[in-house]
C-alpha cells in the first residue's frame, strides 16, 4: 500500500490515484512488488531534523529514503522536503510538479536497490528517473 502524509506542510496537489498507479508500474518494471510505502511530505526544517537524527548529516536535502524492503517486496518511508523541491524546480526552471515527480520516483528507485553516490551511479539514476517519468506520460 502506498500512502501519503504531510508533516509541517500541506500535501502537494496531485492525483494520488494516478501517482500510485504510476509508482506501482515503475516498481513492477524493476521486477519488484509494492509493500508498505509511505511518502512523508515535509518542510526543510523537518527534513533537516530527520537528516541529523537518523543519518548524522547536518544539511538540507530534497529526499531521504528509509528502506525496509524484504526480498522483492518494497517497503519504506520516503521523506520529501517540498521547500527544497520548490527551490530546485525554480533553479532548474521546471514546473514544481515535474521536479516533485522526479524526486518521488527517485525514492522508489532507491528502494529498488539503485544508488547514486558515485558519478556513474548518478548518471544511471538520472536515466532511470527519465525512463520512469516516461511511464507517467504514457
Amino acid at each position: 500500500m502506498i500512502r501519503y502524509y504531510a508533516e509541517g506542510t500541506d500535501l502537494p496537489d496531485f492525483c494520488q490515484t494516478t501517482v500510485t498507479g504510476w509508482i506501482k508500474r515503475v516498481i513492477s518494471s524493476h521486477g519488484k512488488l509494492p509493500g508498505e510505502i509511505n511518502y512523508i511530505f515535509c518542510n526543510d526544517e523537518r527534513i533537516l531534523s530527520v537528516n541529523i537524527e537518523f543519518l548524522k548529516h547536518d544539511y538540507y536535502t530534497d529526499i531521504i529514503t528509509f528502506d525496509y524492503s524484504k526480498s522483492s517486496v518494497l517497503s519504506g518511508d520516503i521523506y520529501i522536503s517540498l521547500d527544497t523541491v520548490a527551490s530546485n524546480a525554480t533553479k532548474l526552471d521546471l514546473p514544481f510538479s515535474n521536479e516533485l515527480n522526479r524526486v518521488m520516483v527517485h525514492g522508489i528507485l532507491h528502494l529498488c536497490g539503485f544508488k547514486d553516490k558515485k558519478p556513474d551511479e548518478s548518471l544511471e539514476m538520472r536515466k532511470l528517473e527519465d525512463d520512469a517519468l516516461e511511464i507517467l506520460k504514457a
